[in-house]
């Protein structure tokens, strides 16, 4: 009987890590519940804010509206989805112009939307955007 216990322990070790695996494919899901974005640009317009709050030639992040926004020159906008087209999740922050994906490491030029950094591949898809009474309002018929 020695033999037994050694079973059971083989079997609880391999229930939990079946379980360790199974919460990191829902946490990759696109379809989580755990802060990845639903959809990924926003389905109406929405009011990002002030223009000024683009500086020219640089880059920020619209989280909770999951937009990031450049200008490349004064007046100019250009916005990107900040879901990451690897996994799914929220973009968390913005340097140099460089979008980080905080689950897995990508990053996107948020500039031309562009993959720089893998595993994404795929660029962050294009959103429209205008300037409407001095803010940005981005989105579908923006």
């Amino acid at each position: 009987m020695p033999g037994q216990p050694a079973a059971r322990r083989t079997v609880l070790k391999g229930a939990a890590l079946a379980g360790i695996a199974g919460l990191g494919a829902v946490a990759c899901s696109t379809e989580s519940k755990l802060g990845h974005a639903q959809t990924p640009t926003p389905t109406a317009p929405v009011e990002l804010g002030a223009v000024d709050e683009v500086p020219v030639g640089g880059s920020k992040l619209y989280r909770e509206q999951r937009v990031v926004v450049s200008c490349p020159a004064a007046g100019q906008y250009k916005a990107f989805s900040a879901q990451c087209t690897h996994a799914g999740c929220l973009l968390d922050k913005v340097e140099k112009n460089e979008g980080s994906c905080p689950c897995h490491g990508s990053r996107f030029d948020t500039t031309t939307g562009e993959a720089v950094r893998g595993p994404a591949t795929v660029p962050l898809p294009a959103v429209p955007v205008k300037v409407e009474g001095g803010k940005l309002i981005a989105g579908p018929d923006a």
